[in-house]
């Protein structure tokens, strides 16, 4: 310590012990200091206070004083407890006293000082955590006072290492989200699910900041519990990991696609699809309109709709669910919902009631489905009730009043539901186009075939006249050379010749008419085939096996112009009343309460009457 003229400097740069001896040894010595600045002396002893910056010395008091005993004798030991203590601050007097000339002097009311007091709280080995105001109040009032004018100093904890967000990406944004016509779609957020790309930095890890230590009233130092550290890598999943550059440490993104938070775990994964475990309503998510597939925990509630791909569900569904493609699986049961696949399939494990299940490309597998309409290239039912099911190809366990058509229909088990009737409809693609041209071949071919007959029948006729018949008799004999003519003889056969002239040309022009209508039957039949071909081909397959009618059971033909993909895509009302409406011009195949059916389509044959 250094006196100067505006009073005592203590040399912070020495260090902490050197300066408590210092101090110390001013106590010890029956001196105290005058006009002491408490906090400074906190601050140079235990480093509490203010920060001092780049100060070297700091004032400490005006001056120092010895302690006079009778002033000593003011003050008393103080009540010590285990973090504080106590003094009963109350008016002190000076004792009479006799001067040497005789004169009484009585006693006198003294004022306590607060060095004095600080200074006698040392030796009482309370050196931290005098409150001084404290203390100056209970010294200036007449009223005696029992008060705590000392305390420990807890010590401060520090912060532990934590991860900030580095990126505005990561935040999801519930705001109502804007249409591209400028208006507000109250059922939509404007990002629930932010979409991450790869090498972005998410997170950065702020190091652990220590404590302050606390200090008792000896002084003596309570180190704060050190602060947690923390390991990035462990935050790090699927398509994640911790990486160190010249400012810190960061969580980085290895690839492209959506967040997702384990909340067990704390670890954040960069995936292929969105996980949800909130369900879908108006509350947690709104309308979703996502890039990529979804999985959800939770529910899809009422009158919500999910738009996405490969779309998975483990709750309920209650809303609407569109996929652009992939695979539709809902773990529990659809009730008054929909589910819309457009190249992909359709799995519903539960029970289906009151919703529409559509796939326009691709098949569906459900269990149980209940007044449903369901329409796909594929369809597999367990147990139908009540439904509309159509497809190209169809297999029921259990049908109970409803309306199936398709072009390859299989049921276990058939049979009317209350008043509602059991009907199958075998697709069958209308070629009539083919049986009016086949008509008109054969009806030609057959005239052909006719025509050929009658000129056959004539030539026949004529080569058994007579002389035709002697003629060509001997014609044949020379062209074998088993008759030579004499001179003689040839003159008689040129006279037969011309007398048959007329008959031989008739032959000839008959033969070359049969040639060139063989020809024609010929081309003709060969068409007919192809055409035939043609119509089995563009009939293709169709068919209908019903194992057993457990009540009334009406099985017919359905003729259709166009692709069974046109009759899928209609609108669900107008399904039923394909389905449900008055029967087309279809051939009738079963038509009763008990029995099977294994109906195969046969396109080579002529359609029957329905």
């Amino acid at each position: 310590m250094v006196k100067r003229a505006d009073g005592i400097y203590i040399d912070l740069g020495m260090t902490k012990s050197a300066l408590m001896a210092a101090v110390t040894d001013v106590f010890q010595s029956g001196w105290y200091f005058t006009g002491l600045d408490y906090a400074a002396l906190m601050l140079a002893l235990y480093g509490v206070g203010r920060d001092p910056g780049a100060l070297q010395a700091l004032r400490l008091a005006d001056n120092a004083r010895v302690f006079d005993s009778a002033r000593q004798a003011l003050y008393k030991p103080p009540k010590m407890s285990l973090s504080y203590a106590e003094y009963y601050f109350q008016q002190q007097y000076t004792e009479a006293q006799t001067l040497p000339d005789g004169t009484l002097l009585p006693e006198r009311p003294v004022q306590l000082d607060i060095d004095e007091f600080i200074a006698f709280m040392w030796a009482q080995n309370i050196r931290f955590g005098i409150d001084v105001a404290a203390v100056r109040a209970a010294m200036a009032s007449a009223k005696p006072e029992r008060v705590t004018f000392a305390c420990d100093l807890e010590p401060a904890p520090g912060q532990d290492a934590c991860a900030v967000e580095v990126s505005a990406e990561l935040h999801r944004s519930d705001a109502p989200k804007a249409r591209a016509d400028g208006r507000i779609d109250l059922q939509s957020f404007q990002n629930r699910f932010p979409q991450i790309k790869a090498e972005m930095r998410l997170l950065q890890k702020r190091e652990p900041v220590p404590g302050l230590p606390g200090f008792d009233l000896a002084g003596r130092k309570t180190e704060p519990p050190p602060p947690k550290d923390l390991k990035l890598a462990f935050l790090a999943g699927d398509g994640t990991e911790a990486r160190r550059f010249e400012d810190g440490e960061y969580l980085v993104s290895t690839r492209e696609g959506f967040l997702s938070v384990d909340t067990k775990s704390n670890r954040i994964s960069i995936t292929d699809k969105i996980i949800s475990r909130e369900g879908v309503s108006g509350r947690t998510t709104g309308n979703l309109q996502l890039a990529g597939a979804y999985e959800e925990y939770g529910d899809v509630q009422e009158q919500r709709d999910v738009t996405g791909s490969d779309v998975t569900v483990h709750g309920n569904v209650y809303g609407n669910i569109h996929s652009r493609g992939g695979t539709v699986v809902l773990d529990q049961n659809l009730v008054s919902g929909s589910v819309h696949n457009a190249a992909g399939d359709i799995r519903i494990a539960g029970v289906s009631s009151n919703s529409v299940v559509y796939a326009a490309d691709g098949a569906i597998t459900m269990q149980r489905a209940e007044n449903c309409v369901i329409s796909g290239t594929r369809v597999k039912i367990e147990e139908a009730l009540n439904c509309e099911i159509i497809g190209d190809e169809v297999l029921v366990s259990v049908a109970e009043g409803c309306a199936i058509a398709g072009r390859n229909v299989e049921v276990e088990s058939a049979g009317p539901r209350r008043r509602t009737e059991m009907v199958i409809y075998v697709l069958v693609k209308d070629v009539t186009q083919f049986d009016q041209e086949i008509e008109e071949l054969e009806m030609r071919i057959a005239e052909l075939a006719q025509t050929n007959a009658d000129s056959q029948r004539e030539i026949e006729r004529i080569s058994a006249l007579p002389d035709v018949r002697r003629y060509l008799a001997l014609a044949a004999r020379l062209r074998t050379q088993e008759l030579v003519l004499t001179p003689e003889q040839g003159q008689h056969l040129r006279k037969i010749a011309s007398a048959v002239s007329g008959e031989m040309k008739a032959i000839q022009t008959l033969k070359q008419d049969l040639q060139v209508g063989m020809t024609q039957h010929k081309l003709l039949s060969d068409r007919l085939a192809q055409v035939v071909e043609h119509k089995v081909e563009a009939a293709g397959i169709a068919r209908c096996g019903l194992h057993m009618a457990s009540g009334e059971t009406l099985v017919r033909t359905m003729p259709f112009a166009a692709d069974s993909a046109a009759l899928r895509q209609l609108q669900p009302k107008d399904l039923k009343q394909r389905l449900r409406g008055t029967p087309g011009a279809g051939q009738l195949l079963f038509a009763d309460s008990a029995g099977s059916l294994d109906w195969h389509l046969n396109p080579r044959l002529r359609p029957s009457a329905p």
